[in-house]
């Protein structure tokens, strides 16, 4: 988690600084779209999917003490990797103009400057790809190996890559220089990684999968997580597709405020899921599914003890928030008001992908990626339907229209949580729903309580400096909710403290 809140760090660094240097631009607005074809890519072939499929296959053989054959499949799925990543990233540089015109920003076509810079840029960042399909695959070896430090730093070099970009190359070469950015920080990602993969004394050998029958494992698992991943992104292009024939900005207003709300779902969410997937995996391996029952209340328990006070939080800070990170250089009020105006909507569902994390990696520990894909692939459909209804509707009503698309997401991600939980529950004989739910009353309890503090200290907090009122509104929400979730008996929290209350008395008997 701490390595995560670095990252979360260095991230908002480099969203601050390409904020200031392009504000909402036209020029941002073409990297923003050309970007997303290699995230695509990148979460296609060896992001989730190959995760969520890697990770338990190869856990099991380590539990089986079988190595060897563990490293070998390591082998043959990195030399797949390797194989797609660079056929797909080169026909997608050659169809790069018809990516752009049908499929990713087709309000760009009436634009000519736009749409050219858009494919220039796309074609540029493409080996991204590749070097992302390698990490991606490193990371699941780690964390494999219980090893999640370097894994979870990764993100902090990608994002220096980008402000190495902004800060020295950007001067001179304008937007490209920031796409440059985008490519060395995936070699860092990439690199950062390799010494304690080294650690691990790797048994590396050049195969297609021929002895290896766990592959073909992996790939059954990953079909339909693969097919998953493809619908969440298809969801993402939409909402790159439908902002792009809204007013300039629309595009990066739902980008930054998506980044905004992935901050703390990053730090609460993904850091306990990515930790508790390899236990996951084990308890299950070995049969021992009261246990995985145990450990996947404590997570959800946890998950929502955090991401609870930090959605309520968002948003009644959203605006100072945004003002106080992203406004100066060129971006201006309206860029604030796209912004704040899209994390409104984005912080709603913080709960719902917060929990959906952990959810999701239950299914996977049990060698099932169909349920979550399907379940998935559902919520992302509706997730469609709501953006182009929502979006027509805040334009009626006279509201921005991008803000709907963020509220579609929210309300789908609601869906998605919402069935994964009750299909769990029925696979795993309950997942101590009584002592879930009740961490989720004390949460949002104490979250009401800490509500009605903020909102005293924005009514009282006047013209004073953004940066003194989200400075004193953080201070005073932590506060109020630790006081509040302590009172109402939250055993985490007394865990906690009586853990670190231990270690000071033993470092001082020392």
């Amino acid at each position: 988690m701490v390595a995560f809140a670095l990252s979360n760090l260095t991230g908002l660094l480099r969203s601050v600084l390409m904020a200031r240097a392009f504000g909402t631009s036209a020029e941002l607005e073409a990297f923003t779209a050309a970007n997303q074809v290699s995230e695509t890519l990148f979460n296609l072939i060896a992001g989730g999917a190959l995760g969520s499929a890697f990770i338990p296959t190869y856990t099991t053989l380590l539990s089986h003490e079988r190595t060897r054959q563990a490293w070998k499949l390591a082998s043959a799925v990195a030399n797949w990797v390797l194989l797609v990543s660079t056929t797909v990233s080169v026909l997608a540089a050659i169809f790069a103009p018809q990516i752009v015109r049908y499929l990713l920003a087709s309000g760009f076509a009436d634009d000519p400057y736009k749409f050219e810079l858009t494919v220039r840029l796309l074609r540029l960042m493409l080996p991204s790809a590749v070097i992302f399909g390698l990490s991606g695959l490193v990371m699941g070896i780690l964390n494999s190996h219980q090893v999640f430090l370097a894994p979870a730093l990764a993100p902090s070099m990608y994002s220096l890559g980008i402000i190495a970009g902004i800060l020295v190359l950007s001067p001179l070469l304008g937007i490209f220089g920031l796409a440059a950015g985008v490519l060395i920080g995936s070699a860092l990602h990439l690199l950062l990684q390799v010494p304690a993969l080294l650690r691990q004394k790797p048994f590396y050998r050049f195969t297609w999968g021929k002895g290896v029958p766990e592959l073909r494992e992996v790939l059954r698992l990953m079909g339909p997580r693969l097919f998953g991943v493809a619908i969440v992104q298809l969801n993402f292009w939409v909402n790159v597709n439908l902002a792009s024939f809204m007013a300039e900005g629309s595009v990066n207003g739902v980008r930054y405020a998506f980044q905004l709300m992935l901050m703390p779902q990053a730090l609460i969410a993904q850091s306990i899921a990515i930790a508790a997937l390899p236990t996951f995996s084990a308890q299950a391996a070995l049969g021992k599914l009261d246990e995985m029952r145990s450990s996947l209340a404590s997570s959800l328990r946890g998950v929502i003890l955090l991401s609870v006070p930090a959605a309520i939080g968002l948003i009644l800070l959203r605006r100072p928030l945004v003002t106080f990170l992203f406004q100066r250089g060129e971006f201006d009020v309206r860029s604030t008001e796209l912004v704040v105006w899209a994390l409104l909507w984005y912080a709603v569902g913080l709960v719902g992908h917060s929990v959906v994390e952990v959810m999701a990696r239950s299914f996977y520990a049990l060698h099932d990626t169909r349920t979550p894909v399907l379940v998935g692939a559902a919520a992302m459909g509706l997730n469609v339907a709501f953006s182009f209804l929502f979006a027509s509707l805040f334009g009626r009503l006279g509201w921005m229209p991008h803000g709907g698309l963020a509220l579609a997401n929210s309300l789908a991600t609601a869906l998605e949580m919402a069935g994964l939980l009750a299909i769990m529950r029925r696979r795993l004989q309950g997942v101590e729903g009584s002592q879930v739910f009740k961490g989720f009353l004390q949460a949002s309890a104490a979250s009401l309580v800490m509500g009605l503090g903020l909102w005293w200290w924005l009514d009282q907090s006047g013209s004073l400096p953004a940066w003194l009122v989200l400075g004193a509104g953080l201070a005073i929400g932590l506060v109020v909710y630790g006081v509040s979730i302590l009172a109402l008996g939250g055993s985490e929290v007394r865990g906690l403290l009586r853990r670190a209350l231990e270690r000071v008395r033993l470092k001082t008997a020392g």
